[in-house]
């Protein structure tokens, strides 16, 4: 898994671009791209159109992440979410917690 973190100039906006599989060989890299950030972002857009699979370990990282954005104030946002990683999230009742943007 690669992932590109790009902050706004503001430092209000993270965006992560990732690609490849989501799973737990890259949560380390995962949280590192906005552990260090102080204050957290306002808001965080994903780029999921290069993930070719996720699984329950990345699952657990997307709730971390909405923790340290500040749980039910968070405003994260998947985009170009592709059907199958849409289906996923929303069988998981994800689509309560992120904003889910599909191709």
């Amino acid at each position: 898994m690669e992932i590109q973190a790009q902050l706004s100039e503001d430092k209000k906006v993270l965006t992560l671009t990732l690609l490849g599989k989501f799973d737990y060989t890259c949560h380390q890299e995962f949280q590192a791209a906005y552990e260090n950030l102080s204050p957290p972002p306002e808001k965080v857009i994903m780029d999921v159109l290069e993930v070719i699979s996720l699984d329950s370990s990345a699952l657990g990282m997307l709730l971390l992440l909405r923790k340290f954005c500040g749980d039910d104030n968070a405003d994260i946002k998947l985009i170009n979410a592709k059907p199958d990683i849409y289906t996923l999230m929303h069988s998981c009742k994800f689509d309560e917690l992120f904003v889910l943007e599909t191709l």
